[in-house]
């Protein structure tokens, strides 16, 4: 009889090599500028409890913010245990998709039991990498950034990377605290300004708990910009 530690190893394999053949690699990391600012270090698949988030209605009230649907395709960017995963698989129903990327192999492997447990087969899991989600191409309209952004380890390759993966009229929603990138958070300033260096346009911002948290939207560009020509942000919007 197989042991649990054997089948944690088998879902995790499982999970990565299923994950790691949604897409072929994008650019490497090694073309982009690293970004003018700290990065938070990953600490946790979790911002808060999902009780106290539920209180406060956050997943409900960004996705209706965002318009989210039914038959709607939507990214998950660094799901972690899959708060926003779950209910954005209930919203957009069995005619959408929630691709749930991350680049922990154990949060996958956690939220892949998640999944199964609660039946969500509009879910597919994809393991990307700090500089490339690794998502099928034109699948997405909405990718959403939730409290990770500050993660990021190389965010001028994640947002090139991401683009042949969203559809005509995607848009790229991110949910972040406004503090320090050390503090776990992302000055609407620098969030703004280290889009624009990749050229999307920031079209909603939208202040949250009493203006600690928000949500802002971008729409991409038309094409995408060669590496060498990003400039990082510097001074005030680099803090």
């Amino acid at each position: 009889m197989p042991t649990w530690l054997g089948l944690g190893l088998l879902l995790l394999s499982t999970v990565s090599a299923l994950a790691q053949s949604i897409a072929p690699p994008g650019i490497p990391a090694d073309r982009f500028p690293k970004p003018s600012r700290p990065v938070a270090s990953i600490i946790s698949d979790r911002w808060s409890s999902e009780d106290t988030r539920e209180r406060i209605g956050e997943a409900a009230n960004v996705m209706q913010l965002l318009g989210i649907r039914p038959g709607m395709a939507v990214a998950d960017i660094g799901a972690g245990s899959g708060y926003y995963t779950v209910r954005l698989s209930r919203r957009v129903g069995a005619t959408g998709r929630v691709f749930a990327e991350d680049i922990m192999p154990d949060y996958l492997a956690g939220l892949q039991r998640r999944v199964t447990t609660e039946g969500l087969g509009n879910v597919t899991l994809a393991l990307g990498e700090a500089h490339d989600p690794r998502l099928p191409l034109a699948s997405v309209d909405v990718a959403l950034l939730v409290h990770m952004y500050h993660e990021i380890d190389q965010p001028f390759g994640l947002l090139v990377n991401l683009l042949p993966a969203l559809r005509p009229g995607a848009r790229v929603a991110i949910l972040d605290a406004n503090r320090a990138t050390l503090q776990h958070g992302t000055p609407p300033a620098l969030l703004e300004c280290e889009l624009r260096a990749v050229g999307y346009r920031q079209v909603e911002f939208h202040p949250l708990e009493a203006g600690a948290v928000y949500l802002a939207v971008f729409t991409p560009p038309a094409q995408a910009p060669a590496p060498a020509s990003i400039v990082p942000c510097r001074g005030e919007a680099a803090r």
